[in-house]
């Protein structure tokens, strides 16, 4: 284990804190072990120096068999072959469970008998793999193996791999397209249904065919281009379903199953590659439905997925959401329109570094003679990428769609733009008629509840100026204590605990966040007085019910209740925010919270004037949900009286 090196994250996960704690051990202890490798930016650390560290300053940890396999590759390799590495890896492990005796005994051997035998046994038992690894493994792989089959027997093959994998994909995000995990469940769910064989002609790492491991697909075929990939990919689809190839080279240039019909296929291809071979493939057979312009490769893609699947073959293929719309692939749209290939367009949540990549998902059917269908469902699942399944089922049984989709007839889709973005047919399938009464009934109660909501405040002509005091002055008393959330929270879609953000503080709206609980976070309690870093926010929030998580660039001030009101505290912090109203408490430019003024009273006065303060925010509530229907009762009006679905009264 002496080429065993960690990064900061490893120490982080190993010793159960989070990584600014280890940032802090950095600083703060002289004798913490310097880097060995890595970057400024990333430095790798000699786990045997981590070990003796932890161990000399009585910090628990804990290091699993699998942790040490991982951490000696990451010694053993240099980054660009950390992944070929691991792939080998997965195509031993693969050998290992079909033929455990076999490796029982060849693990008896000396190092150098092993290195030499290892290749040709793990051909016999995994001729799947013959062509992704044709080296021999030099001395370290020979003792990584090792460790990699103890571990395997003590949490098994898959878990191993699945772990190394988790481990690669953390470390090197950016040189993998990995689709997210929600949108692989939802494009198996669409297409393996009823199928048995499937394919993914660019499978990257095999996690489109792995969402589909527990359905009744039994043959798994994929395609890559990236050797790296394609290895990691086989290794995956074998440990976990069994009959799985995975082919090395373009699948448009180079098929490596042409000729073939598989039940299903499923793909996210790479978008906006203009390299894909427009020229060299002018006369293809597979442009059946048009030629793909040269700026538009995903239409390539979706065509090779069709001539792929039998009649009544089910091709469920992410797009980028502007393929729905742009002009240069207006025809071949049109003709899958005509020819009955397009079944559903379903949008999804952006993705992306900064969330802005919108994608959709292009449900496709070989036509099979049959009648051709005359709707296509459009849905969108921007919100819950797991409905759409139900959307779907729904389609297909005719029976009534739920909230969010829509049946669009082929006719209307036709039009000189052919447009399929499900935005616009969904937005212009109107508002029913009986929307617009309830609303209107709504709004008139919201504003019935307003006025009684508002403090009886009368004014005070010649007002005595009350001692004063600063936030900060409450801090070094211990009658205020404020915290923040760390900057990153390891937030996660479905994580176990909400989170307050600072969008839900300035809306006034409960979390909306979720969030795995790590090192570091700040757990909300009732009372506890919530604000944004952002000068210019004047949003103050009283938490109500503990238990939810704070949430990044948020203030929590956390006060005595013996000595200091939250809603006295939280009036002053919102009267003195920019843009709340007031001119006289207001600081320019950067907001220093601790240097907020106000008055030094008793908590009796505060209490009481905390109460108008409250009643004053729950105005501001009501307010603000009367403004909201009031929109939406504007907008369901006008486009009620457009589409002829609302008219006036007789007493109009």
């Amino acid at each position: 284990m002496e080429g065993a090196t960690v990064a900061a994250g490893d120490i982080a996960r190993l010793a159960g804190v989070g990584r600014a704690a280890v940032s802090n051990w950095r600083r703060r202890f002289p004798d913490f072990p310097p880097p060995v490798g890595g970057s400024s930016a990333s430095p790798l650390f000699a786990l045997s120096e981590v070990e003796a560290w932890l161990t000399r300053h009585d910090k628990p940890f804990q290091l699993t068999a699998v942790d040490r396999v991982w951490q000696l590759l990451r010694g053993a390799a240099a980054d660009l072959e950390l992944g070929d590495r691991i792939g080998y890896l997965g195509g031993f492990l693969v050998y290992q469970e079909r033929d455990p005796a076999g490796w029982k005994t060849l693990a008896d051997q000396p190092d150098d008998i092993v290195r030499s035998r290892l290749a040709d046994a793990r051909a016999t038992a995994v001729p799947e793999f013959a062509h992704l690894v044709t080296d021999l493994p030099d001395m370290d792989a020979v003792t990584i193996v090792r460790l990699a089959a103890e571990a395997a027997d003590l949490e098994g093959p898959r878990a191993v791999f699945d772990f190394l994998c988790e481990r690669y994909l953390e470390v090197h995000s950016r040189r993998h397209t990995v689709t997210p995990a929600a949108f692989a469940s939802l494009m198996a769910a669409l297409v393996a249904s009823e199928a048995e064989t499937l394919l993914d002609p660019a499978c990257g790492i095999g996690t489109l065919l792995l969402a589909a491991a527990d359905s009744r697909v039994r043959k798994f075929r994929g395609q890559e281009v990236n050797r790296t990939a394609a290895r990691i990919a086989a290794a995956r689809l074998l440990l976990h379903a069994g009959d799985a190839r995975v082919a090395v080279s373009d699948s448009l240039r180079a098929d490596a199953y042409d000729g073939e019909l598989f039940d299903a296929a499923v793909c996210n291809p790479p978008f906006a590659d203009r390299s894909w071979g427009h020229d060299e493939l002018t006369g293809d057979a597979r442009w059946e439905y048009g030629l793909p312009p040269r700026g538009e490769p995903e239409l390539a893609w979706v065509q090779h997925c069709l001539r792929h699947v039998r009649p009544g073959g089910r091709v469920a293929v992410l797009m980028p959401g502007a393929a729905a719309s742009r002009r240069s692939g207006r025809r071949i749209r049109s003709n899958l329109l005509r020819a009955g290939a397009f079944r559903a367009v379903i949008c999804l949540p952006a993705t992306g570094p900064a969330g802005t990549v919108a994608p959709d998902v292009w449900l496709m059917q070989r036509p099979d003679g049959a009648r051709r269908p005359d709707e296509v469902l459009m849905v969108d699942a921007c919100s819950e990428p797991a409905g759409a399944v139900q959307a779907w089922v729904a389609f297909c049984a005719g029976s009534e769609l739920p909230a969010e989709s829509r049946a669009v007839p082929i006719i209307d889709l036709l039009d000189d733009d052919v447009d399929l973005s499900p935005a616009r047919h969904l937005a212009a399938a109107g508002t029913p008629p009986s929307a617009f009464p309830p609303v209107r009934a709504a709004l008139s109660n919201a504003v019935d509840a307003l006025v009684p909501t508002l403090p009886d405040l009368t004014d005070a002509p010649s007002p005595d100026v009350p001692v004063m005091t600063t936030v900060g002055e409450l801090v070094r008393a211990g009658a205020v204590t404020i915290r923040q959330a760390p900057m990153k929270m390891g937030t996660a879609e479905d994580g176990p605990v909400p989170v307050l953000t600072a969008r839900d503080v300035r809306r006034g709206s409960p979390p909306s966040g979720t969030a795995v609980p790590l090192p570091g976070a700040v757990t909300l309690r009732a009372g506890d007085v919530v604000t944004p870093l952002a000068p210019q926010a004047s949003a103050v929030q009283v938490v109500c019910e503990g238990g939810p998580l704070l949430g990044p660039r948020l203030y929590l001030l956390r006060v005595d209740s013996e000595q200091v009101d939250p809603y006295f505290l939280a009036g002053f912090l919102r009267a003195a925010r920019p843009g709340s109203g007031s001119s006289g408490s207001s600081i320019a430019g950067r907001l220093d919270i601790r240097r907020i003024r106000l008055p030094r009273l008793p908590l009796s006065e505060q209490r009481r004037i905390g109460t108008a303060f409250r009643r004053l925010m729950a105005f501001e509530t009501r307010l603000r949900e009367a403004t909201a229907l009031g929109e939406e009762l504007v907008e369901r009006g006008f486009v009620g009286l457009s589409d002829g679905t609302l008219r006036p009264s007789v007493k109009d």
